[in-house]
C-alpha cells in the first residue's frame, strides 16, 4: 500500500487523475440520490406567493438594498430563536426569486417582523429611523412616501413568475391590478383579495388615502414577513 502511495506522491498525473476519479465518486454519492426525491422542500401548511402589492414592496426592498443590512432567515442556534422567534424554514423562501437569507447583520433579522410593530411604526421608522431607534444607523427613506407606485405590469410580473414555478393561478394574474388597490382599501370589500391571499394585511399603511405610494407596498411587504405559517401546530416532518 505504501508503495502504491508513493507512486501518486511522484507522478503528478497519477495524483491528478486519482483525485479526480474520488472527487468524482463523491460528487454521485450526493447528488444522484436527488434525482429521485420529488423535493428536497418539505411542505408547510400556510405558505402561499406574495400577492401583487407584497410582491412590489418586495421590489422595493431589494432595489434599496435593505438586505445588505437585513437578513431574512433565523439559523438553528438557542440565541437567535430567543431573539427572533422559530428558526426559519426553507418553505418560507420558496417563492422568493432571489431569496433574501443575507450573511450579515448591521440591523436585526426580519424574517419573523411581520405584526410586531403597528403600520405607523414602520412609516416612522422608515421616515426616521432615529426617532423610534436612537441607535440606529438605518439611512432615511422618507422619500417613500412621496413616490408613487409604478406597478402598472403587475400581471405580467406574476406570469413571470409563474414561469420560474411560483404557482399563481389564472385568476391571480386577472385580478392583480384589482388586488393591488385594494389591499390599501380597509373600507374595500377584501373578501376575494383574502380568498387569494390568505392573512394579506389589508390597510392604509402610509396614512394617505390619496395616493398609492411606494411606503405602502414596502410596509405591506414587511408586514406579512413570518406570518404565514403557525408555528403553534407546526410539526417537522419525521426522517
Amino acid at each position: 500500500m505504501w508503495n502504491l502511495h508513493k507512486v501518486f506522491e511522484k507522478n503528478a498525473i497519477y495524483l491528478l487523475v486519482g483525485s479526480l476519479v474520488v472527487v468524482s465518486i463523491g460528487g454521485l454519492v450526493e447528488i444522484v440520490p436527488l434525482f429521485f426525491v420529488k423535493s428536497t422542500i418539505e411542505k408547510v401548511d400556510g405558505m402561499r406567493p406574495y400577492s401583487p402589492l407584497e410582491l412590489a414592496g418586495r421590489n422595493i426592498y431589494i432595489r434599496e438594498g435593505c438586505y445588505v443590512c437585513h437578513s431574512q432567515m433565523i439559523r438553528p442556534f438557542k440565541d437567535e430563536v430567543e431573539r427572533y422567534g422559530h428558526y426559519s424554514l426553507a418553505a418560507e423562501s420558496m417563492y422568493d426569486h432571489p431569496f433574501q437569507w443575507g450573511s450579515k447583520r448591521t440591523g436585526p433579522d426580519l424574517a419573523r417582523v411581520g405584526g410586531r410593530y403597528s403600520n405607523e411604526w414602520h412609516v416612522e421608522h422608515l421616515m426616521n429611523p432615529r426617532s423610534v431607534v436612537p441607535e440606529s444607523v438605518m439611512p432615511r427613506y422618507a422619500f417613500l412616501q412621496d413616490n408613487e407606485l409604478k406597478f402598472d405590469n403587475a400581471a405580467e410580473h406574476l406570469k413571470t413568475l409563474r414561469m420560474v414555478g411560483v404557482p399563481y393561478t389564472d385568476e391571480q394574474v386577472e385580478k392583480a391590478a384589482d388586488d393591488l388597490k385594494a389591499q390599501v382599501n380597509p373600507d374595500a370589500d377584501s373578501s376575494e383579495l383574502l380568498r387569494r391571499y390568505p392573512k394579506a394585511v389589508v390597510g392604509n399603511f402610509d396614512g394617505n388615502p390619496d395616493k398609492l405610494t411606494e411606503m405602502d407596498a414596502l410596509v405591506a411587504y414587511l408586514q406579512m414577513l413570518g406570518t404565514l405559517v403557525d408555528f403553534s401546530t407546526y410539526k417537522p416532518e419525521a426522517r
